[in-house]
């Protein structure tokens, strides 16, 4: 069975309670090992009013403890969940565990802890110097994003030949599909053949490019970005691959937000997450999470 370490997210938000309320459910599949300290999930078990599970495996993240303030923003809780996530990462490097997975963290928490990265995939990148691709998803549909956390204004200069053929060489050398990957345009009518926009040329090159590389069709020309996630398009393909943000992950939440998941890919470690934010609105409250994209998020590994 497969040891994995499970960074605990930020402990003003749901992850705790997803984390008490599912581990015996994950253990029938891994071996988890929590990176929490003792001291606080007692604490947290108190306000839950969770016991805690006599299995339940922890090391300590070698962070400040704090006082746990349900659905508060906080430095001290930004940066417990930060250091959480190194040690993860730390031990799955060190070949410890065989994966990680990683409960929500809340962003402006980090900021206010002075961390520098916006979120998981920006530590990952630096942390390993590798170009980390992020994969949202669940087992009907999968949609890798070619930019993340940047603005919608700054997309369109992001379509570079060099960068596009690389990213694509990098997704299949990660997912080795068995089927062709839609990959969509970034202007309306994928551009209309220059008339609304020429980032699709670029596309389409890098897309002759790779195909070309591996002798054969693994990627589509540039799809039509407002019909690529109809049924009738989701029939003939399990991979996506959007420009930007909202472009993929607005189908894909639509469609399916509780059970998809967020996999990083060209890593030399395996780190799936769960697909949801912190939930302020419900934590420590008599509302149970929904764990669905967390269980699956552990089956992926």
């Amino acid at each position: 069975m497969k040891r994995v370490a499970i960074s605990i997210g930020d402990l003003n938000g749901i992850g705790i309670s997803i984390a008490l309320h599912s581990h015996n459910q994950i253990k029938k599949y891994v071996e988890p090992i929590y990176i929490i300290d003792k001291k606080m999930l007692k604490q947290a078990s108190k306000l839950l009013g969770i016991k805690i599970p006599n299995d339940f495996k922890t090391i300590s993240p070698d962070a400040q403890t704090f006082k746990i303030k349900p659905a508060k923003v906080s430095k001290k809780s930004g940066l417990y969940s930060f250091k959480s996530f190194q040690k993860a990462v730390k031990l799955a490097k060190a070949k410890k565990v065989d994966a990680i997975s990683t409960l929500p963290i809340n962003k402006e928490s980090w900021a206010k802890a002075g961390v520098d990265y916006v979120g998981h995939t920006d530590m990952l990148r630096d942390f390993f110097k590798k170009d980390a691709i992020m994969m949202l998803g669940c087992e009907e549909m999968f949609v890798a994003l070619y930019t993340e956390h940047i603005p919608l204004k700054d997309v369109a200069q992001k379509i570079e030949l060099d960068r596009v053929v690389t990213f694509l060489i990098d997704f299949y050398n990660s997912i080795k599909p068995s089927s062709k990957v839609a990959v969509l345009g970034l202007n309306p009518h994928a551009g209309d053949n220059g008339v609304l926009g020429d980032e699709e040329k670029t596309i389409q090159k890098a897309v002759d490019i790779v195909n070309k590389k591996y002798q054969k069709e693994i990627f589509t020309n540039p799809l039509v970005p407002d019909i690529a996630f109809t049924p009738n398009s989701r029939k003939n393909y399990k991979y996506f691959i959007a420009m930007y943000h909202d472009q993929g992950l607005a189908p894909l939440k639509a469609l399916y937000f509780d059970e998809s998941i967020n996999v990083s890919l060209n890593l030399p470690i395996l780190r799936t997450s769960v697909d949801h934010g912190t939930a302020f609105d419900i934590a420590y409250s008599d509302i149970i999470p929904q764990n669905k994209s967390y269980i699956n998020a552990i089956k992926y590994i």
